[in-house]
């Protein structure tokens, strides 16, 4: 399988070549962040649909003793508290091609800007893959850091987010600009 871009160098956190997880408290909610080896490769918040067995998630650290899950962790609650727009760590979201190719497009939708599925759809060559570009979106296993929560309706309204409709208007909320705020549809 290939390997997911890369948005840092990984030699700047320590290297653990083991599958391990953090949880941690966020604003919307507690959250568990999986690494294997010298990237992320999972981003839950507690009762997020399409979660992965609890084998998938491996050992428990603390955030103090892994440097890769506790920079994740400070980065996340930085772009919750509105001081971070960009996440700048090391992924390898699991997933088959097609999703990996969604992911990428996923990463791609600017901050404080949205798309639909029928969008992402025609820009992989083929208006009829909406549907199963939801399914990618919606098991998007990189929550908020692959901004799922970007993509809408093709009418522009609030659609499913797998980590529940309350968290995806706070994230598109979070990042709205003012302006918007007015003409805004939920």
């Amino acid at each position: 399988m290939a390997r997911f871009a890369l948005f840092c160098d990984a030699r700047e956190y320590s290297v653990r070549v083991t599958l391990r997880h953090l949880r941690t408290q966020t604003k919307l909610g507690n959250m568990l962040l999986v690494a294997r080896d010298d990237a992320l490769i999972g981003a839950y918040f507690d009762n997020q649909r399409y979660l992965p067995e609890n084998a998938a998630f491996g050992e428990q650290v603390l955030g103090k003793e892994d440097q890769l899950l506790h920079v994740s962790a400070a980065q996340m609650n930085e772009y919750l508290e509105g001081t971070r727009k960009h996440f700048a760590l090391p992924l390898a979201p699991e997933g088959d091609e097609f999703s990996q190719r969604v992911w990428q497009i996923l990463l791609t939708i600017p901050y404080g800007e949205t798309t639909s599925y029928g969008a992402i759809a025609r820009e992989l060559g083929n208006a009829a893959f909406a549907q199963r570009v939801g399914q990618s979106v919606g098991h998007n296993p990189l929550s908020v850091i692959v901004p799922c929560h970007r993509v809408m309706g093709s009418d522009g309204s609030l659609t499913g987010y797998a980590g529940g409709l309350d968290r995806k208007r706070a994230l598109l909320t979070l990042e709205e600009p003012a302006a918007a705020e007015a003409n805004r549809l939920f």
